[in-house]
């Protein structure tokens, strides 16, 4: 019988699947058949993986204990759904406990997906730590907002969570995630976001990444829209050593609208790499796509972003742009619009720019008594302010801007 020999990076991954008995026979080997992705790769092109892929990663089997308080949002009142190195921590939730939200608890994935697209998709579902469904009923408005909290408490853990939302006809529900660490660990977290929002539903969906310099987070987000649906998402990288999201909307019915908002402000050597697929598949939607960076010291920002128009879609309005400023020489940024259109019926319009500082509004400021950091904070402050503006949630709003402010990064 021909056996396949693996890289011993590539053996190291798999024997955590292989040795747990966690996935079946099928998906490991779905497993075992993709290489870890490289530059040559058109999706990785700008990321390297190299950092995450030769380290040797240990999953977290115990439902550990930790101090959540630190990690709440002051003067928020909300559901809490918590996650301690990817397991699902019940004793410090705060669960929903009205009418028309259920959710439910598995240690492992019921059911893997028709088909895999690169290694840490499949490995995710393979080496799955926990899942968290929740369910909100027709026409069901949630009266709070859920937030969802993912800790990293341990030195080279694995956190593989799940969270699967499906927002049932003419449902309401506001949600919050938080990924944070309560130690500067090496850890790594590879999440996946399954949201289907049915017909006349809305979910709105805030992420706020708070990890440190030695800590790795990818997170992949598959949502499904249907007719008169609406759904919308901000994505907030404040902190993280390496950060990658891949965010894929599936616009499946008519008169849908979806906006997809984010700021990332990497410094010293960190990296973060946004990647966007919208795909218009039915007449009358609109999609709007604002993401917004500032890089400094020796960042490196991605950003790719495409929108498909498929044939059927016509009346489709979709509107991109990216924009971005250089705070140093040594930052990078590499950006990729797309745009794919088959309908001949549409207005569709993508843009990009990196640049500096308006030297003139610099020195305008400085004349008036602004030191040089702070003026440089305030024009930054403005540059991301429209991002920052799209959280609905007051509350949200401000405790995000105070980690800018607290960082350095913004002025109060």
């Amino acid at each position: 019988m021909e056996t396949t020999t693996l890289n011993p990076a590539k053996e190291r991954w798999v024997r955590v699947v292989r040795d747990g008995h966690e996935c079946t026979k099928e998906l490991l080997d779905i497993v075992e058949s993709f290489d870890f992705p490289t530059t040559r790769d058109e999706e990785w092109k700008y990321t390297r993986v190299a950092r995450i892929t030769n380290e040797t990663w240990v999953k977290s089997h115990l439902v550990e204990q930790t101090d959540v308080q630190p990690f709440l949002i002051p003067g928020l009142d909300a559901y809490t759904i918590v996650f301690v190195n990817g397991r699902y921590n019940a004793t410090l939730c705060k669960l929903p406990a009205e009418q028309g939200i259920h959710m439910s608890h598995e240690s492992s994935l019921a059911k893997q997906r028709d088909s895999y697209n690169h290694f840490f998709q499949a490995y995710a579902d393979a080496a799955c730590t926990d899942v968290v469904n929740v369910l909100v009923e027709k026409n069901a408005r949630i009266s709070k907002p859920i937030h969802f909290i993912h800790i990293v408490s341990k030195e080279q853990v694995l956190s593989q969570p799940r969270i699967n939302l499906i927002a049932m006809q003419g449902a309401e529900v506001k949600c919050i995630e938080s990924f944070v660490g309560n130690t500067n660990t090496t850890s790594f977290t590879n999440r996946t976001l399954d949201i289907e929002v049915q017909e006349n539903a809305s979910v709105n969906w805030d992420k706020i990444q708070l990890e440190h310099d030695s800590q790795f987070l990818m997170n992949e987000d598959n949502i499904r829209i249907a007719g008169d649906g609406r759904f919308t998402i901000n994505t907030l990288t404040i902190d993280g050593g390496w950060v990658r999201n891949a965010l894929n909307i599936s616009l499946d019915g008519q008169n849908i609208e979806t906006n997809l908002n984010g700021f990332y402000m990497p410094r010293r050597k960190q990296f973060v790499d946004n990647h966007t697929k919208v795909d218009h598949r039915h007449p009358h939607c609109n999609s709007n796509e604002l993401y917004k960076g500032v890089l400094n010291d020796q960042s490196t920002g991605v950003f790719n972003g495409k929108v498909y128009v498929q044939i059927d879609a016509q009346k489709t309005n979709a509107f991109q742009s990216c924009a971005n400023i250089l705070l140093s020489d040594d930052a990078q940024m590499n950006t990729k619009p797309e745009l794919e259109i088959y309908a001949d019926d549409v207005k569709c319009s993508h843009g990009t720019t990196t640049g500096q500082l308006d030297e003139e509004a610099l020195f305008y400021l400085k004349s008036r008594g602004l030191g040089e950091d702070n003026a440089r904070r305030l024009l930054t402050s403005a540059f991301i302010g429209d991002v920052i503006s799209k959280i609905e949630n007051e509350t949200v709003r401000e405790y995000v801007t105070t980690q800018l402010v607290q960082r350095e990064l913004l002025i109060a």
